[in-house]
C-alpha cells in the first residue's frame, strides 16, 4: 500500500536560490558535516550546481511507476529525489522523464538507482545525479509512495526539504534550517576568502591555524635528513 502526499509544506525558494550560491562541501561544514548522501550519487554532467524543493519518491526496485505518479507533484523550483525500497541499478529515470520535468520547472533529478539517457539528459540541460548509469528497463507494476521521508545513505530527505547538488555530490538541507545556513554558509566563504589571500601571500596552514602546537602536543618532532639517518637501527 502507498501513498501521494499533496501540497507538502516547502522551504521558501527565495531562500533555496541563495543557498546555490555556495557549494556542497560548504553547506555540509557549516552544518556540522551533516547532510550528504555519501559519496557514490555521482553526477552525469559536470559545472552544474542546483538546489531545489525536494519531491521525494519510494518505489521498488526495478520499477518506475511512482515517478510517473511523482511528475504530476512536481513544479518550478522542484527537484525530484528517488530510491527504492531495496538496492536497485536499474535505469528507472531517462530523457522522457526529464522532458516532461523540465515544462513544469523542476531543476533536476537525485536518485539512489539507476539512470540512461545520459547524453540525451546533458544535451538538454537536465541535472541528474545518480548511484548508477545502467540502460537496463523496468516495469510500471507496483504501488509506493510520493512526497512522504526517505532516507539516502543515512540522510533523511523530507517532501519540501532542500537538496543541493554539485560535482562534489548532494547534500540536504531541512527545510527550516535554510536561511540560518545560507548565512552561515556566506561567513564561511568570507572567512575561506581570506583564508585563500593569505595562502597567496606565502602564509602556511600550519601557522594560519596554529597547527605547530598541535604537531607538538601530539609529538611530532623535526629532524635533519642526517639526524633522522643517524637515529636509524
Amino acid at each position: 500500500m502507498g501513498v501521494i502526499v499533496t501540497n507538502p509544506p516547502k522551504a521558501d525558494l527565495k531562500d533555496v536560490d541563495a543557498l546555490a550560491r555556495y557549494g556542497v562541501a560548504t553547506v555540509s561544514e557549516v552544518m556540522g558535516r551533516t547532510g550528504l548522501l555519501g559519496p557514490a550519487v555521482r553526477p552525469v554532467q559536470q559545472g552544474v550546481r542546483v538546489a531545489g524543493t525536494a519531491v521525494t519518491v519510494i518505489g521498488w526496485p526495478g520499477d518506475n511507476l511512482m515517478i510517473h505518479a511523482a511528475v504530476e507533484q512536481c513544479g518550478e523550483g522542484d527537484l525530484l529525489v528517488v530510491t527504492t525500497t531495496s538496492p536497485c541499478t536499474d535505469g528507472l529515470f531517462g530523457e522522457l522523464f526529464a522532458t516532461a520535468l523540465q515544462q513544469r520547472g523542476v531543476r533536476g533529478v537525485v536518485t539512489n538507482t539507476g539512470i540512461r539517457d545520459t547524453q540525451e539528459l546533458r544535451d538538454m540541460g537536465f541535472a541528474a545525479w545518480s548511484r548508477a548509469v545502467s540502460s537496463q528497463g523496468t516495469v510500471k507494476a507496483t504501488g509506493g509512495s510520493v512526497n512522504v521521508p526517505i532516507a539516502i545513505d543515512g540522510q533523511v530527505i523530507r517532501p519540501g526539504d532542500v537538496i543541493l547538488a554539485d560535482d562534489d555530490g548532494v547534500v540536504v538541507v531541512p527545510r527550516e534550517r535554510v536561511a540560518e545556513t545560507v548565512e552561515r554558509s556566506e561567513a564561511r566563504e568570507a572567512k575561506e576568502a581570506a583564508t585563500r589571500a593569505a595562502f597567496v601571500e606565502g602564509q602556511l596552514g600550519l601557522d594560519r591555524y596554529g597547527l605547530r602546537e598541535t604537531l607538538k602536543r601530539l609529538g611530532v618532532e623535526y629532524r635533519t635528513y642526517e639526524e633522522y639517518e643517524g637515529e636509524r637501527p
